[in-house]
């Protein structure tokens, strides 16, 4: 399985960040519309990420909740149609969650940087440090530590969850109010 080490912020401005990111001398930006379905499943996370009506992909992945970086394992196989493949997954699994973004790409070095406005949440910002086979993850946490410090990321703004857990959260404190 392919892995990187990752973090999550949450962010109240990003153009801070985009002003940092091209000091850094980053290649971007890519702008992605993003909208994933999360189905159950027991052993990890397994979402659709439908980019349009006939460009999708398929994820796994297996990663810890925790603030700060973290080792995530992940598998991902494309679609050319995921509407019917949401369909069938939610038939054979039961959705769980949906969460809609859009997402700014930046590439620094092997670093995904994501700038993230995600609905009903705000903004966010996520590294993703692509990690080699054999390469050990103090090197990924490393270079995501030096990541943080150059884009200003404070430790306050770091979450643990993943966006559909803050969604599903949300939805459940408005219901009980």
């Amino acid at each position: 399985m392919a892995r990187n080490i990752e973090i999550k912020a949450q962010m109240a401005r990003l153009d801070a960040v985009v002003e940092a990111l091209g000091l850094l001398g980053a290649e971007g930006p890519t702008e992605i519309l993003q909208d994933d379905t999360f189905f159950r499943c027991e052993t990890g996370r397994l979402k659709l990420r439908a980019f349009s009506a006939s460009q999708g992909e398929l994820i796994f992945y297996r990663r810890d909740n925790q603030h700060g970086p973290k080792e995530s394992f992940y598998v991902r196989a494309p679609t050319s149609d995921p509407d019917a493949l949401r369909q069938a997954l939610t038939l054979a699994h039961g959705e769980c969650g949906r969460v809609i973004k859009q997402r700014t790409l930046y590439l620094v070095g092997r670093t995904r940087v994501h700038l993230d406005r995600v609905e009903g949440l705000g903004n966010f910002l996520e590294l993703e440090v692509v990690m080699d086979e054999d390469e050990p993850v103090s090197a990924g946490v490393d270079e995501a530590h030096r990541l943080m410090t150059a884009l200003g990321v404070q430790p306050h703004q770091l979450v643990a969850d993943a966006y559909v857990d803050l969604l599903t959260r949300g939805r459940t404190q408005a219901h009980d109010a």
